[in-house]
């Protein structure tokens, strides 16, 4: 006994072609969705090639670890993900943006479809969480009290911060302030979140704290690129792995010790 569903009775009155169409969009809906893309990418930090013949994909949902000795590459790789390298040689889309023809004007509204988290974590010394988490809203283009206050405290809550709010940076220990950071990052709702060395600051238990948070974010659903050299969060945490070496970017495969 065939069982067709209403839906396929509706498109079954019109045409061949409806069912037809019908079916492939359930097998598009279906597809991975691709986050980021480099193609025969070449990497350079001024004049000077760094990473040659790059290709590569992540997959929305993706958790997956750049790794590479220090003066890899890894940086470069990062950097010209978010616009602040231009990609010279190759092709490169990130987040529905064209690295190659990425315009000035453009690296704004990328950056605002990223979440970029820094070792250093750039907090504004200056100013409280609340106030560092106003000043990337507005700066984004928010207006709307109610909505600003209430997406703080929604970041905040995710990594375990919604009580530090009014602390400045300098009252905050090293793993808070890392929170702090991807909290920041999360501010708008970003495709990819970039991760270059979050934990490059931070002692290894700190590091494992931090590593739990962005397992959290990425089981939520969001899309992780993170550079590392912390190989004992590698195997704890084991994930799809891209290495710089000898001026190239490979999969490798972590074994478990």
């Amino acid at each position: 006994m065939c069982i067709t569903s209403a839906k396929e009775k509706n498109l079954k009155k019109g045409s061949l072609i409806s069912i037809r169409t019908y079916y492939f969009y359930i097998n598009i809906s279906a597809m991975k969705e691709i986050v980021l893309e480099l193609k025969d990418a070449s990497i350079f930090q001024k004049d000077s090639l760094v990473l040659s013949e790059v290709s590569l994909k992540v997959e929305k949902g993706e958790f997956v670890y750049l790794i590479g000795k220090t003066g890899s590459g890894k940086s470069s790789f990062m950097k010209t993900l978010y616009g602040d390298l231009p990609l010279q040689k190759g092709e490169g889309h990130i987040v529905e943006f064209n690295l190659k023809t990425l315009k000035e004007s453009e690296i704004p509204f990328l950056r605002r479809k990223l979440g970029i988290v820094f070792q250093d974590f750039k907090l504004l010394p200056d100013r409280n969480i609340n106030q560092n988490m106003l000043f990337v809203l507005k700066a984004t283009g928010w207006t709307d009290n109610a909505k600003i206050d209430a997406q703080v405290l929604s970041v905040l809550e995710k990594v375990g911060m919604k009580t530090k709010g009014f602390k400045f940076p300098h009252e905050l220990s090293g793993g808070e302030q890392q929170r702090i950071a991807i909290a920041r990052a999360l501010l708008n709702d970003p495709e990819l979140i970039l991760a270059d060395e979050p934990t490059g600051n931070l002692d290894p238990q700190t590091s494992v704290e931090v590593m739990k948070v962005l397992q959290e974010i990425n089981k939520a659903g969001r899309t992780i690129l993170m550079a590392t050299h912390d190989y004992a969060l590698i195997l704890k945490y084991p994930s799809k792995t891209l290495k710089c070496d000898a001026n190239k970017v490979f999969e490798v495969v972590q074994r478990a010790v």
